[in-house]
């Protein structure tokens, strides 16, 4: 596994709520930090009141073997109470790629989240350069990493959408 592959993680789970309150409570920067272990949430930059194409937003992180960092998203797909997805870095060579995906499924909806990594420089990167020859097993971690925080973010947004349509 490579990072310039750009490996990818995928979770999902079944919402029994409509698609306009789980899109309310995946959208809200602020909420995020209860479910993940290490995304602590974020704010709106430059305006922005939420989330539209372009939009901007400055995300909080922790981690024990990393410690606190800040990144910069950019909304760059974006359809209401559908299709949520933002990218870290340059457009051209996003160090990932992040999504919320919401697909209308009976009574309910399905709830998808999707990381890519790469290709562009990343502490991920960094750490692959000082050592290539684990580059996969440093991949695999990392979306191992990804994958629980993932799975208890989308728990919550599950949660949290099922009691707001009660």
């Amino acid at each position: 596994m490579k990072l310039e592959d750009r490996p990818q993680v995928v979770v999902e789970t079944r919402v029994e709520a409509p698609a306009a309150a789980i899109w309310a409570v995946a959208t809200d920067l602020t909420r995020m930090g209860e479910w993940s272990s290490e995304n602590r949430g974020g704010t709106w930059l430059d305006g922005a009141e939420g989330p539209t194409l372009g939009a901007r937003f400055r995300g909080r992180n922790r981690h024990p073997a990393i410690g606190e960092w800040e990144t910069v998203a950019v909304v760059d797909r974006f359809e209401p109470n559908r299709f949520l997805g933002w990218r870290l870095g340059e457009e051209s060579a996003p160090a990932a790629s992040w999504s919320f995906e919401i697909v209308e499924d009976g009574d309910g909806c399905l709830l998808r989240q999707c990381c890519r990594l790469g290709p562009g420089p990343s502490g991920l990167s960094a750490a692959i350069e000082r050592m290539p020859d684990k580059e996969d097993r440093i991949i695999a971690r990392r979306l191992d990493e990804h994958r629980s925080n993932m799975e208890a973010t989308v728990a919550g947004i599950k949660r949290s959408a099922e009691e707001a349509s009660r």
